[in-house]
């Protein structure tokens, strides 16, 4: 048995176990490796979501507009939902994605259309589409709007 592998070594360790070489994040959809252009990584999305939850919540649902905690949360969301949408549709990023060096583009170049970021806005939004993602690093949200993050 020294010699074998075990069965559990091909799965548990994933494809690249197995031998299955599936190239870096990005690769098949044309961008480099790493730097600007690249996929962003998950450490400055989640970064970026958080900031801009704070944004949203705290600094202008509770701040500005003087909602209770319950009130808050549900328009907070109302507001992230409209800052992804205007913020991403005209920039190209939101402010946490601005601090965190990161932007949304359309799959195949420039920036996403505005049907793209609505759909993208309202999956991301509903969370679970964001939390299921590919080797590229796109959520399903991504993938139905056909937009990748990168970093800038």
């Amino acid at each position: 048995m020294s010699g074998e592998r075990r069965w559990t070594q091909t799965w548990i360790s994933g494809t690249r176990a197995a031998g299955v070489d599936l190239g870096y994040p990005g690769e098949q959809l044309g961008l480099p490796p790493e730097g600007s252009g690249s996929v962003a990584g998950w450490g400055r999305r989640i970064g970026a979501l958080l900031i801009d939850w704070f944004v949203c919540v705290w600094a202008i649902a509770q701040g500005l507009l003087r909602m209770d905690a319950q009130s808050a949360g549900l328009w907070g969301l109302v507001i992230l939902f409209t800052e992804y949408v205007l913020l991403t549709g005209t920039l190209g990023w939101t402010l946490g994605m601005r601090v965190v060096n990161i932007r949304v583009a359309g799959v195949h170049g420039g920036r996403p259309s505005l049907p793209s970021v609505v759909i993208r806005a309202f999956l991301l939004c509903l969370a679970v589409p964001a939390l299921i993602w590919d080797r590229d690093h796109r959520g399903l949200h991504d993938r139905a709007a056909g937009t990748v993050v990168v970093r800038v």
